[in-house]
C-alpha cells in the first residue's frame, strides 16, 4: 500500500528529497517526436524552475531534464517561509494565484472588521505553508509545462503521470549520492559523454560561470562566493564533488564497477562511503533504494517513526554508508 505523501515527505524528518516526474506513458515528449522536435519544453521547464526558486522556500541542490522525465534534488527551508513578513507571502503567492478577495483587501490596507482581518490572516498562512510545501511546488512546475504541450499537441488529458515519485534524502551523504545520480544521467543514458555536455543539467550549470535569470538558483556548496545572499549551503567544496561527478562518470562509461581505478576521490574516504556501492548508487539509485536514502541506522528509525515493518534500501545501505 502506498505511504500518504505526508509520510513521504516530511521536513520534520528531513528536508532534502530526490524529486522524479515522469510523462505519461514515458513516451519521449522533451526531444524529437514524429520529425517534430520538443527540445524547447526542457528550456520551458529550467525557466520555470527559475522562477519558482525565487518564490517557494525550497532550494535546488541538483536537476537533470531528460527527454522523458526530470529529476530534483531539492531542499525544503521551512524556517526560510516562517520568517516571512505576511506582505511577503502576499507578494510571493499573487505572483503565482489569484489571491482571495480578503486577502487581496488586507494586502491593499482597506478597513475590514475583527472577523474579516482573522480570516485573511489565516488565509495568508494558509498560503505560507504551501511556499515550503513540495506538493504545491510540483503542482506549481508541473501544471504550466503540461498546459503548454497539450496545447502544441491539440490535446487534452494528462501530460504527466500522475504522482510524482519522491525518496526522503536522511542525511548528507545520501544527498550527495542523489546530486550525483541525477547529475549523471546523460551520461547514464549515453546523452552526453562529459559532464560539460549535459544539457540540462546542474552540473553542467556550476561548471559555466556564465550567470542567467533562465537558470535555477542552485543551493551553494561551502565557499561559494557567488551565492553569498543565501545562509544555507551544501556542506562540501564545490570542486572535490565536481572531481566526484566525474570519476564516478568515467567510471560508469568504462564499465569499472568492478574494478576501480587507484584514482578515488577523496571526499568518498572522508564520508567513509565505499567506492563500489557509491558506483552501484551512481547507476542504480532508483531500483537500489525506494521510499528513503540513507544510513541503515536512519533508515530503521524511519521505520520506526512511520511504523512500517520493512524498508526497500536498508541492504544498499549498509553497503554503501555502513
Amino acid at each position: 500500500m502506498p505511504m500518504p505523501r505526508k509520510a513521504l515527505v516530511s521536513v520534520d524528518t528531513t528536508p532534502s528529497y530526490h524529486v522524479v516526474s515522469r510523462c505519461v506513458r514515458r513516451t519521449f515528449l522533451f526531444g524529437v517526436v514524429d520529425n517534430k522536435d520538443f527540445s524547447h519544453r526542457r528550456d520551458a521547464i529550467v525557466a520555470r524552475l527559475a522562477e519558482l526558486t525565487q518564490l517557494f522556500c525550497i532550494d535546488i541542490s541538483a536537476y537533470a531534464i531528460m527527454s522523458n522525465h526530470y529529476h530534483l534534488v531539492v531542499r525544503i527551508q521551512k524556517q526560510r517561509a516562517l520568517d516571512l513578513s505576511a506582505e511577503e507571502v502576499i507578494t510571493r503567492w499573487s505572483a503565482l494565484y489569484s489571491l482571495p478577495v480578503l486577502s487581496k483587501r488586507y494586502a491593499d490596507g482597506e478597513g475590514m472588521c475583527d472577523a474579516e482581518t482573522i480570516e485573511a490572516i489565516r488565509q495568508i498562512e494558509e498560503r505560507r505553508a504551501r511556499l515550503y510545501d513540495l506538493s504545491w511546488f510540483m503542482r506549481c512546475l508541473n501544471e504550466p509545462i503540461a498546459r503548454m504541450a497539450n496545447t502544441e499537441d491539440h490535446c487534452t488529458g494528462r501530460f504527466w503521470e500522475g504522482r510524482f515519485k519522491s525518496q526522503a534524502l536522511l542525511d548528507e551523504c545520501a544527498e550527495l549520492q542523489a546530486m550525483a545520480y541525477v547529475d549523471l544521467n546523460p551520461i547514464r543514458a549515453t546523452m552526453a559523454t562529459t559532464l560539460e555536455e549535459s544539457d540540462f543539467t546542474s552540473i553542467q550549470v556550476r561548471l559555466d560561470n556564465t550567470k542567467s535569470p533562465m537558470r535555477p538558483l542552485l543551493l551553494p556548496f561551502a565557499g561559494d562566493s557567488h551565492q553569498t545572499n543565501n545562509p544555507t549551503h551544501i556542506p562540501y567544496n564545490l570542486v572535490e564533488y565536481i572531481q566526484l561527478v566525474d570519476w564516478s562518470g568515467r567510471q560508469i562509461k568504462a564499465g569499472k564497477r568492478g574494478f576501480i581505478s587507484a584514482d578515488i576521490p577523496p571526499i568518498l574516504t572522508k564520508l567513509h562511503i565505499r567506492s563500489e556501492a557509491w558506483l552501484a548508487n551512481c547507476e542504480g539509485l532508483e531500483r537500489n533504494y525506494h521510499r528513503v536514502i540513507g544510513s541503515a541506522a536512519r533508515m530503521m528509525e524511519f521505520c520506526e517513526k512511520f511504523k512500517q515493518q520493512r524498508i526497500v534500501g536498508i541492504t544498499a545501505a549498509r553497503q554503501a554508508f555502513g
